[in-house]
């Protein structure tokens, strides 16, 4: 009964975390930022004084991501260089924080907890994010703003800080309690895949599995962003193509390489070369909202200090400069480059991108192996595959997808989501087969198994990559 509650608490503080980091609007439109950053601390010290009560077996520093250890390396260097070094300490801070919090998810947590805990989490927060929309369209009526936004100069509120633009029974775009269409929207695509997965899986009664795929697929469609969009397709060609995987085989998968690359490939150039048309059949304008505007002015001040960079903040401090004059949109500073990339570089310049792509690509890899490779238990002959082997990797093609037009993977949600997934690739290499999945039952009545201690899993070559 002990070990039972322990685990049930366990996942009940994952939820907790998954809902705080995901939800991180909602939260600071609900509470006010200085309560939000008391709430930010209190999970952390709840989460590292969890994970050294618990004392996972499997622990050892040595075992994390190297490219992990670089990049939070390069970027408390930094400090000593950046043109802001007191924002930079705070930066490099709150970095640490969240990967703390993301490692000890990692080492405490099964896969298997992972993803019932982000699946209940995703549950709560759409859920939650329709009723609010259909509350601000059924009784107030008009867009709402958090109680703590002051109005500008004119009385008047900027787009930019509006909670909910009272726009669910006009078809959208709504934004949902994250205030924002596309973040609710990738969300929404995550929690797509985390429910689908489930689904097909048979680890959720089918009736409550569908309506949460029809309301998540509701919600990417409610939001109307063509970012999001893009992404959900290249997550449904990345699903093909690691079924296409698993039916040739270790040794029959170069036509799914050599397809995967050229049709990925041939995007890239579409975007390149016929921009207007790729992003006029999504109803959006070929500067991509105003994003190669801000591309361009983030290139001419990160070419100041281009090897470099000027020192790592994440989240950019839009009170000081360069930030404050980089760009504005609807009379706001831009909070961040729109691209994780060129944000590294304009942070850490040429050095952090050298140490960042290291690694997303290896994670990617390894997820990508788990996902494809069929599970073994000893020498004997394979066992079949699992569907559950297939979320880490369709999410991290979500987050690479996403990295493209945001920064979200480096702050928040999106950087706890990466340093968790490629901890755990790293770390443990267990591959599902059907046998293993957990019943579909309520949480009240089993909680989710864990591994028993000590023993030695099944490891698969790839996968271990």
């Amino acid at each position: 009964m002990a070990e039972t509650k322990t685990r049930l608490g366990v996942s009940a503080h994952a939820i907790a975390v998954f809902l705080f980091t995901f939800g991180g609007n909602a939260v600071r439109n609900l509470v006010g930022i200085p309560a939000y950053f008391a709430i930010a601390g209190a999970i952390v010290v709840v989460s590292i004084v969890l994970f050294v009560r618990l004392r996972p077996a499997d622990f050892r520093w040595y075992r994390l991501p190297a490219p992990l250890y670089w990049f939070l390396g390069v970027a408390l260097l930094s400090i000593a260089w950046s043109q802001y070094p007191a924002w930079s300490a705070i930066g490099v801070a709150v970095q640490l924080a969240t990967t703390a919090v993301a490692v000890g998810l990692a080492f405490v947590l099964s896969w298997h907890e992972l993803l019932r805990t982000l699946a209940s989490a995703f549950r709560w927060l759409i859920g939650l994010s329709i009723l609010f929309e259909l509350w601000v369209s059924v009784f107030v009526r008009h867009p709402v703003v958090p109680w703590w936004i002051e109005p500008g100069p004119d009385g008047r509120y900027s787009k930019l800080t509006w909670w909910s633009r009272d726009l669910l029974f006009s078809g959208g775009p709504i934004q949902g309690l994250l205030g924002s269409s596309v973040l609710f929207g990738f969300l929404a695509l995550l929690a797509l895949i985390a429910f689908g997965i489930q689904l097909r899986a048979g680890l959720v009664r089918p009736v409550a599995g569908w309506f949460w795929v029809a309301l998540a697929f509701l919600s990417i469609v409610l939001t109307r962003s063509a970012t999001v969009w893009v992404a959900f397709i290249a997550v449904a060609a990345a699903l093909a193509f690691a079924l296409w995987a698993r039916r040739r085989g270790p040794e029959g998968r170069v036509p799914v390489y050599l397809t995967g690359l050229g049709l990925a490939l041939a995007g890239v150039l579409s975007v390149v070369f016929a921009r207007d048309t790729v992003f006029g059949l999504f109803g959006k304008s070929s500067d991509l909202t105003g994003r190669i505007e801000i591309w361009q002015k983030v290139i001419e001040h990160g070419s100041q200090h281009p090897w470099l960079g000027w020192g790592w903040v994440s989240y950019w401090p839009t009170w000081i400069e360069p930030f404050a004059s980089l760009d504005t949109k609807v009379g706001l500073p831009v909070p961040s480059a729109h691209n994780a990339w060129l944000d590294v570089w304009f942070q850490l310049g040429l050095l952090g991108v050298l140490v960042f792509a290291p690694l997303v690509v290896l994670t990617l890899l390894r997820t990508w192996f788990r996902a494809v490779d069929q599970p073994r238990r000893g020498p004997g002959a394979a066992l079949p595959y699992a569907t559950s082997a297939l979320w880490p990797f369709l999410m991290m093609i979500a987050l690479l997808v996403q990295s493209l037009t945001e920064s979200r993977i480096l702050v928040e949600n999106g950087w706890l989501l990466l340093v968790i997934l490629a901890v755990k690739s790293r770390v443990d290499f267990r591959l599902p087969s059907p046998d293993t999945e957990p019943a579909k039952l309520p949480w009240r009545r089993v909680p989710i198994p864990r591994e028993t201690p000590g023993a030695t899993p099944p490891r698969a070559d790839r996968a271990s990559r």
